[in-house]
C-alpha cells in the first residue's frame, strides 16, 4: 500500500491536467486512511500489545501517519537561521506532540544559542523532556517503576510551572503545559494537532502512559468528544477507528464495508484477521464464514473487469466451501471474445478438473470455428470436448468438402487423430479413409482395397458416400495385377447392387434427378464393366493358382 501511494502521489504531481490530478489525489487519500485503518487493527488485534507498549506502538502509529512535521523540519533546518524561522515554536511544539523529545531538545538547544536570554529555560525545559520516563523496547522496568518515576517527573514539571520558571516565555511555558497533558493546552493545538487520533495519543503519552488496552477506548471516546467539542459529527474513518479502540473486530468490518468503494480491503482484512484465529465464532446464516463471504464478494468484483477476472480466480481457489461452486459459475459467464482468452479460461477448467466447463467452452469454440469454416479448428475443439455428435457433424463437412473439391484440408490433423478417431463412426470413417488416400498414394494398394472393401462392408461409411468409395475402387479394378480378390469381388458387387437398388426406391424424378441419374448411370456401368473383368481376371488368376 506504501509503495502504491507514493508512486500515485508521483503521478498526481505529474499529472497534466487538474482533473486527473485530483483523480489520482483521492485514490492516495482513500489507501492512506486504509494504511491507518491497518495498522491500528495490526497494533490493537495483532501485536495484543499490553499496557507500555501500547502507547510505544501507538505513538509509531502516530508519527507514521502525520508525516508533514518531517517536510516542515527540513525546510527549518534548511533555512539560514532556525530559531528564527516563522514556523519554527510550530515545529518545536508538533515535535513534542509526537513525544519525539529528542528532537524537541535539540532544536531548543538553537533557540539558546540565539537567544541567551532564553537559554536558561530552554536548559530547564530540556531536562525535563530528557528525564521523562519512558517505557523503551528492552527495559526491564515494571509498570509500577515507571508510573512512580512518571509522577515524580510530573510533580517536577508541576513546580516549574508553578514557580512561574517559563513565565518570561509563552511559547516554553505552553509546551511544558503540554507536557503535563494539560488539556485545555492540547486543544489550544488543534491545528497542529490535524485530528483527533493524534491528541488521544498525545493526552496519553501525557497524562496516562501505562494505559490499558481495555481502557482504551474511554479515552478515543473522550477524546473524539472534546476534539469536535460539538461543532461537527463524526466521519466514517472516526466511526471505524473508534470500532477498533472498542476491540470490535466485527464492527470495523461493518464500517469499512459501508465507507469503501469496493471489497479489496475488507476481504483482505477480514483473510488476516481469520489467519491470527480472531474470526473463527463468527459464521453466516447460509453456512459460510466471514471470510470466505467477503472473498466471495471480492472476487466477484475482480471478474466485472476485462482483465483482472484472472485474479479473481485464485480468490476463489481459497474459499474451501462455496469457491470452486461460485468459480465455474463465473467462469460459465465470461465472454469468449477471442480464442487467446477462450484458451486461458480452458486452462484454468483443465487445472481444477472443471470436466463439465471445459467441455462448454471447446463446444462454443469448435460451433465458433464451424460458422467461419474453420474444419479443422472445429473438429480439434470437438475432439478435446469429447463431444461426438458435433465430432459428426464436422466430420461431415470434411466429407462433403472432400466430394466438392476432390481433395482435403487440415490433413496434419486428419493423419494424426490417432485414437481420437474412435469417438465417432464418422470420425473414425474420416481418419480410415484418409488412410486409404495415403496407402494408394504410397502405392500398396492391397491395403489400399481392403480397407476400403472393409469401410464398406462394416457398414461404417455412411452410405451417401458409397458411390465415391466405390469410384475410389475403379484405379485399382484397371490395375495390372489383380488387386481384388473374386470374393472381394463379389463384396463390392453386392455394395453396388445394394446402393443402387435403394436408389431407385427412393428417389422421386424431376429434371434435375434426370440429368444427375445420367451421369449415376454412367458410373454404375463402368463399375459394373470394370467388376465384372477384374472378377474374370480374379477366376482365372485364381483358378491356376489352385491347378499348380
Amino acid at each position: 500500500m506504501r509503495a502504491c501511494m507514493e508512486e500515485m502521489h508521483q503521478v498526481a504531481i505529474a499529472a497534466k491536467d487538474q482533473a486527473s490530478g485530483r483523480q489520482f489525489s483521492t485514490q492516495v487519500s482513500i489507501l492512506s486512511a486504509v494504511e491507518l485503518i491497518w495498522n491500528l487493527c495490526e497494533i490493537l488485534f495483532i501485536e495484543v500489545a499490553p499496557a507500555g507498549p501500547l502507547l510505544l506502538h501507538l505513538l509509531d502509529w502516530v508519527r507514521l501517519h502525520v508525516c508533514e512535521v518531517d517536510s516542515l523540519l527540513a525546510d527549518v533546518l534548511g533555512s539560514g537561521n532556525p530559531s528564527k524561522h516563522e514556523s519554527f515554536w510550530n515545529l518545536v511544539t508538533i515535535l513534542v506532540l509526537q513525544g519525539r523529545l529528542d528532537e524537541a531538545r535539540q532544536m531548543l538547544s538553537r533557540e539558546a544559542d540565539a537567544n541567551p536570554a532564553s537559554a536558561d529555560m530552554c536548559r530547564i525545559l530540556g531536562d525535563l523532556m530528557r528525564t521523562m520516563p519512558i517505557l523503551s523496547p528492552g527495559n526491564t522496568q515494571t509498570l509500577t517503576e515507571l508510573e512512580l518515576k512518571w509522577q515524580h517527573w510530573r510533580e517536577e514539571c508541576e513546580r516549574h510551572l508553578q514557580d512561574n520558571t517559563f513565565a518570561a516565555s509563552p511559547a516554553l511555558e505552553s509546551l511544558c503545559k503540554i507536557m503535563l497533558g494539560d488539556e485545555a493546552a492540547l486543544l489550544e493545538q488543534k491545528e497542529l494537532l490535524n485530528n483527533w487520533y493524534h491528541f488521544l495519543v498525545t493526552r496519553l503519552l501525557y497524562s496516562h502512559p501505562t494505559v490499558k488496552p481495555i481502557d482504551l477506548h474511554f479515552f478515543a471516546q473522550s477524546s473524539l468528544d472534546m476534539f469536535l467539542g460539538g461543532e461537527s459529527s463524526p466521519e466514517p474513518l472516526d466511526n471505524i477507528l473508534m470500532a477498533a479502540f472498542e476491540f470490535d473486530i466485527h464492527q470495523v468490518i461493518k464500517e469499512c464495508s459501508i465507507a469503501l468503494s469496493n471489497w479489496w480491503f475488507v476481504a483482505h482484512l477480514t483473510d488476516l484477521l481469520d489467519h491470527c484465529r480472531l474470526l473463527q465464532s463468527h459464521n453466516l446464516y447460509f453456512g459460510s464464514n466471514m471470510r470466505e463471504f467477503l472473498l466471495l464478494e471480492y472476487a466477484s468484483g475482480l471478474f466485472a473487469h476485462h482483465s483482472l477476472w484472472q485474479l479473481g480466480v485464485d480468490y476463489f481457489d481459497h474459499c474451501p466451501e462455496l469457491g470452486r461452486v461460485s468459480l465455474e459459475l463465473h467462469l460459465e459467464r465470461i465472454p469468449l471474445n477471442t480464442e487467446q482468452k477462450a484458451l486461458k479460461v480452458l486452462r484454468i477448467c483443465e487445472q481444477r478438473q472443471m470436466t463439465e466447463q471445459v467441455r462448454s467452452i471447446c463446444k462454443i469454440l469448435a460451433m465458433k470455428a464451424v460458422r467461419n469454416n474453420r474444419l479443422g479448428s472445429a473438429l480439434s475443439w470437438s475432439i478435446r470436448a469429447k463431444d461426438a455428435a458435433f465430432a459428426t457433424l464436422v466430420s461431415d463437412r470434411f466429407l462433403r468438402d472432400y466430394c466438392e473439391r476432390g481433395c482435403f484440408s487440415d490433413l496434419d490433423l486428419i493423419d494424426n487423430l490417432g485414437p481420437a478417431m474412435m469417438l465417432s463412426d464418422r470420425l473414425t470413417f474420416l481418419g480410415k479413409y484418409r488412410e486409404f488416400h495415403r496407402l494408394y498414394g504410397e502405392k500398396r494398394f492391397s491395403e489400399a482395397s481392403s480397407l476400403l472393401l472393409s469401410l464398406m462392408t462394416s457398414q461404417i461409411a455412411p452410405r451417401s458416400f458409397w458411390m465415391t468409395l466405390l469410384t475410389d475402387a475403379l484405379p485399382l479394378l484397371e490395375q495390372k495385377q489383380v488387386i481384388f480378390s473374386a470374393e472381394q469381388t463379389y463384396e463390392l458387387m453386392r455394395c453396388l447392387e445394394d446402393l443402387t437398388s435403394r436408389r431407385l426406391e427412393c428417389e422421386e424424378p424431376n429434371a434435375q434427378k434426370l440429368q444427375d441419374d445420367d451421369i449415376e448411370t454412367t458410373k454404375v456401368e463402368m463399375l459394373r464393366l470394370a467388376l465384372a473383368r477384374n472378377l474374370a481376371r480374379a477366376i482365372i488368376r485364381e483358378g491356376s493358382l489352385e491347378g499348380s
